[in-house]
């Protein structure tokens, strides 16, 4: 078995750089009961109740305790590691960069990482988008903290996620606290499973101005229970049905239709095989107004039009600099 899962894991790696159904099914999908053996994608339901968005309070009036040490400056970029408390326990750890020769209030960034990496891997967009004249701060998911795989079918995901979620309000309240930021002016920015957490996130933080969610799929367990994914459908049927029976309450399509008035910027890619069209399509049409949808002829990755898009459209909705031509 473990090589097995080794080997279908592989499957999944390029997750990291993202992890679809109405929010009922997909067309074509039968729905089942979490309680099933099958390996099929169960029926969400309905949107998110009010007790759903509620596993995600978190005391705002609690002190963040941030701790911050400075580690560079380069063209007018200061890049520091940064801590604070997490409301689940321990310290949540990233990265904050701060465009410190910019006067004046300055637009905000949360920005989330794929499956595999952590706040470090995003450090070329936090630098790319401070020199344009945004406070980004890039956080690490609990799993990063930890260390590990990024999910492990067991109750840690779970509370893996409700923790991120708890964590994202606080880097927001830490956005907020700082004396450059206009409060007025904070995005979220999410690739692949940071994409997919913005999903979530986005039906529960009513502090955002705008939000862009780049090849992301309607959560974890949309993305296990496609039709080429079989490392769910490879593990015993008590796990199967744990796991099912966890996390479907907490898939993130569930959350967005409480997006609005949030706008919403979705890039995915024609031919990304980790997030098919379909499932992308899936997450779209949930997603309410205001939205944006771009496809591009490109895989998980993207390409260099979508950067300069999701770019343009955060200028227009938070006052980002627009993108300077090189030299």
């Amino acid at each position: 078995m473990r090589q097995v899962l080794n080997r279908l894991a592989l499957t999944s790696a390029l997750f990291a750089v993202a992890c679809g159904g109405t929010i009922a099914q997909s067309a074509g999908k039968p729905a089942i009961g979490v309680d099933s053996c099958a390996a099929a994608r169960p029926d969400f339901g309905g949107a998110a109740t009010a007790a759903d968005r509620a596993l995600f309070t978190y005391d705002a009036n609690a002190p963040l305790n941030l701790k911050k040490a400075v580690e560079s400056t380069t063209n007018g970029v200061e890049v520091s590691a940064i801590s604070f408390d997490s409301p689940d326990g321990g310290r949540v750890t990233g990265l904050l960069f701060d465009p410190v020769a910019r006067s004046g209030t300055r637009p905000g960034i949360v920005l989330m990482h794929g499956a595999q990496g952590g706040a470090r891997g995003m450090a070329g967009q936090g630098q790319g988008l401070a020199a344009h004249g945004a406070v980004v701060i890039a956080m690490d998911a609990p799993f990063a903290r930890r260390g590990g795989q990024w999910r492990q079918f067991t109750p840690e995901d779970r509370a893996g996620q409700i923790q991120l979620m708890k964590d994202l309000h606080r880097a927001v309240d830490v956005l907020r606290a700082r004396p450059n930021v206009d409060a007025a002016r904070i995005a979220y920015l999410g690739f692949s499973y940071g994409g997919t957490m913005g999903v979530q996130f986005v039906g529960i933080e009513r502090r955002l101005k705008a939000a862009v969610l780049v090849v992301a799929d309607g959560g974890l367990v949309s993305h296990e229970t496609g039709p080429g994914d079989v490392l769910l459908a490879g593990l015993p049927c008590a796990t199967r049905v744990a796991w099912l029976r966890a996390m479907t309450p907490i898939e993130p399509i569930r959350f967005i239709p409480h997006a609005s008035p949030t706008p919403l910027l979705l890039q995915n890619g024609r031919t990304d095989t980790l997030v098919p069209a379909a499932d992308a399509k899936v997450l779209h049409n949930a997603a309410p107004a205001p939205k944006t949808i771009r496809w591009y002829d490109a895989g998980h990755g993207l390409n260099q039009q979508a950067l300069v898009d999701r770019h343009e459209w955060l200028h227009g909705q938070i006052g980002l600099d627009l993108l300077r031509p090189p030299g």
